[in-house]
């Protein structure tokens, strides 16, 4: 199976795909990222196992049934592509249009993306019915159920199929039809901005907003902390797709959020968000 993009969407996925007994090929642009990945997958394996006891394998497992590699063209035998490169079109597009030259003919290419068109990017590939959405959740190897997209092109035999791979990683799935942001994150995305601009706006403090989430609404965690673990980048490039795609206000993002980015401030993966976090064990007050 191959994976392009080892962020944490990726490394997910990768350690997903492991544990089903699949062997992998995870892509990146940089070789710096692919030698950090080898490093901290310990790390992710650590807390998975914490988390759901037994679920895991190891890390050595792990990274020796990996192939790391900088060259998409190492992708060429794959049964199946799963995309997680950075949120943005001008980023995913020269991906696609290189994935629909080297796949042979039928091979489904899944787009994990939070909110790009999925029928936008099958058009790049010249083989738009190869292309599915596959919305993992983060993380993936904890999460049970995968949002997947049927883009305007995709058939059914590679909507078919990757629904027998999502089973076959111990998951379930759910179809939707292509719209920006699909129903996870066209909701989701505008609950978390909505919460930022209560900070923002001083109505609450970050651990009070999210405890009336936890408290009141059994949600496992809260709107900030949920945008720490996706990373508040991700969240921001999510929200502008979303202002771009519908030209729908509701959809602008809260200034808190933007200059938070901008900081650096990027929730778990740079150890302060909403919150801060030392070995990732959670939350311990307001970030700012």
């Amino acid at each position: 199976m191959g994976v392009v993009g080892a962020g944490v969407m990726g490394r997910g996925v990768t350690i997903a795909l492991r544990q089903a007994g699949f062997s992998v090929v995870l892509i990146d642009r940089e070789t710096s990222v692919l030698d950090s990945v080898r490093r901290t997958i310990a790390d992710d394996v650590r807390l998975y196992a914490l988390l759901a006891p037994g679920s895991a394998i190891t890390a050595a497992e792990v990274v020796d049934g990996t192939v790391f590699s900088t060259d998409l063209a190492d992708l060429a035998g794959a049964d199946l592509v799963v995309e997680n490169a950075t949120e943005r079109f001008e980023v995913k597009a020269p991906i696609y249009r290189r994935l629909g030259e080297l796949l042979a003919p039928g091979t489904p290419i899944g787009v994990n993306t939070s909110a790009i068109p999925i029928t936008r990017l099958g058009g790049l590939t010249g083989r738009p019915e190869d292309v599915v959405g596959t919305h993992f959740m983060n993380p993936v190897p904890l999460k049970p159920t995968v949002e997947v997209i049927r883009g305007r092109r995709t058939s059914e035999d590679t909507l078919g199929r990757m629904r027998e791979f999502i089973t076959a990683l111990g998951k379930k799935s759910v179809v939707v039809n292509d719209s920006p942001g699909f129903v996870t994150n066209r909701v989701m995305m505008l609950t978390v901005n909505e919460a930022v601009f209560l900070l923002h706006e001083r109505v609450g403090t970050a651990a009070d907003i999210d405890r009336l989430f936890v408290e009141c609404f059994g949600h496992t965690m809260g709107p900030l902390e949920t945008a720490d673990l996706i990373g508040l980048d991700t969240v921001l490039l999510s929200i502008e797709v979303l202002h771009d795609e519908f030209k729908d206000s509701k959809y602008r993002p809260c200034p808190l959020l933007t200059s938070m980015v901008d900081a650096g401030l990027h929730g778990r993966k740079s150890g302060q968000g909403f919150f801060h976090y030392g070995s990732g064990a959670g939350a311990s007050g307001k970030a700012g």
